[in-house]
């Protein structure tokens, strides 16, 4: 197969009309996945299988490496980070280790906003450019440019650490996440990628005949892994748990990404699907990766992505075992507009910089949670009670497809569901009487029922639709 594409591979072939796709499949599926997806990718693969067994020096010598490579291509190419650099007293020329890189402030998302073209490398409308925007979730949505053939070493460090899990290129993925899946000829929501061996299916469609259709449709693919949102995949899961339907045997592991995962969500889906539960972390700005374990739930760092800093509310390091901190990222990646000592909201606890149960010598965190200011409530006295808080770890939503919080004033909130077709007075009394033992009279609420919930445009679950305005996103453990 010869194809020239202008993009990474992987990119070109996702943007590729699906009648197209449908005509070359005979011949895909006869190819194998690494052959299809090219050298840059098989060579990045390749790297990060012998990379994540490195010992601490090697690491701590890459990152430094790839840190100094970064910053002096800023300090070239930059007019924002040539200015920033000189109002530090901080030349890149200078780095010895990597602790010397706190000498430079952090920057966030507003210096982005206010500096982005002057943070830029290269012309915005330059060759080989992306505009790329997040996901908005924690507020307004912002955009940056950034490398458009970045793609193979993307993929790359997704393949690797779902290898932990036991996943290998070319086994079929099911795939219940944000894309948007049209009806087939048959009225039924799921494409299939030949060359990737993808089974997507709407995760915007989640009704229980939509379900018994998906995983019936699952269990006829063989041997697969499942690839979800944490919230798609747990309402598939009480979808099971209700109806008493066995889940598909052929589910080898869920690799769940985009979303929080929490421990009760784990237990859950690991309990009805019995197969491995998988997650990683990552987010649109591309400065930090990290991979689950195979022998514990903790995240591996990716020393090969970027340069991960944890932070306290001093913006000093965060080094003792258990203590909490902000993720601060230095990113390899986009060389178009470098993201250096960037705040991303994002918290986490220190673990420790190895790994006793699998050995690998790297960062490790636990509990990484993101900075959306949806996933708290505001209690009438005004502090803030975390989703995590208020996530239950029992059957109470097992009769609900979708529900969400909506909170305009502190103290009060509605929570809509959409209920299945066996929801009962009883179970919405049963909703009402957990909840408010749960929330102990610091949230009145009323339950509104309706027929659907819109997800986050890239179709995420957002539980609580927090319309208060600057409630801190602050870590509420």
């Amino acid at each position: 197969m010869t194809m020239k594409w202008a993009l990474s591979r992987k990119n070109a072939w996702e943007r590729t009309p699906r009648w197209v796709k449908g005509a070359l499949a005979p011949l895909l599926q006869r190819l194998p996945v690494e052959r299809c997806l090219g050298q840059a990718f098989r060579r990045h693969l390749a790297f990060l299988r012998q990379a994540q067994w490195w010992s601490a020096d090697e690491a701590r010598a890459h990152q430094l490496e790839e840190v100094r490579r970064i910053c002096r291509h800023a300090l070239a190419a930059s007019p924002f980070y040539r200015q920033h650099f000189a109002g530090a007293g901080f030349d890149p020329r200078d780095l010895r280790s990597l602790d010397d890189l706190r000498r430079l402030p952090t920057i966030d998302k507003d210096t982005v906003i206010e500096h982005l073209h002057a943070m830029c490398t290269v012309p915005a409308d330059a060759p080989g450019v992306d505009y790329v925007t997040t996901g908005g979730t924690g507020g307004v949505p912002f955009g940056f440019y950034i490398n458009a053939q970045r793609s193979s070493v993307e993929y790359a460090h997704l393949v690797a650490g779902w290898e932990r899990a036991g996943y290998r290129l070319g086994t079929p993925l099911a795939v219940f996440r944000g894309r948007v899946v049209q009806e087939n000829g048959r009225g039924f929501r799921h494409e299939h990628d030949p060359l990737l061996r993808h089974h997507y299916y709407s995760g915007f469609h989640l009704s229980d005949v939509t379900m018994a259709a998906y995983l019936a449709h699952v269990a006829t693919l063989g041997p697969c892994f499942l690839h979800v949102y944490p919230s798609s995949a747990v309402t598939l899961a009480r979808f099971l748990r209700r109806t008493r339907t066995p889940a598909p045997t052929n589910v080898r592991g869920i690799l769940a990404e985009s979303e929080i995962l929490y421990p009760d969500q784990r237990r859950l889906l690991g309990d009805i699907f019995q197969c491995p539960v998988f997650s990683s972390y990552g987010h649109s700005e591309k400065l930090v990766a990290a991979a689950g374990c195979e022998q514990t739930a903790h995240y591996h760092v990716w020393p090969t992505y970027g340069h991960c800093e944890l932070v306290d509310a001093a913006g000093q390091a965060v080094t003792t075992p258990g203590q909490r901190g902000e993720i601060v990222g230095t990113g390899f990646i986009n060389t178009v507009v470098p993201f250096i000592r960037y705040r991303t909201g994002d918290r986490a606890t220190y673990v420790g910089d190895h790994c006793v149960a699998c050995g690998r010598a790297h960062l490790l965190l636990d509990d990484i949670r993101g900075h959306r200011v949806q996933e708290v409530l505001v209690a009438g006295d005004g502090h803030l009670i975390s989703w995590t808080a208020l996530n239950m770890h029992d059957d109470t939503f097992d009769r609900v497809l979708q529900f969400q919080f909506v909170q305009e004033v502190a103290g009060t909130a509605r929570l809509r569901l959409v209920p299945a077709a066996d929801f009962s007075p009883d179970d919405e009394a049963r909703v009402r009487a957990r909840l408010v033992r749960k929330l102990d009279g610091q949230v009145n609420f009323t339950i509104e029922r309706c027929n659907e919930i819109a997800r986050s445009p890239r179709g995420k679950a957002i539980y609580i639709d927090q319309r208060i305005a600057n409630v801190s996103p602050a870590d509420t453990d």
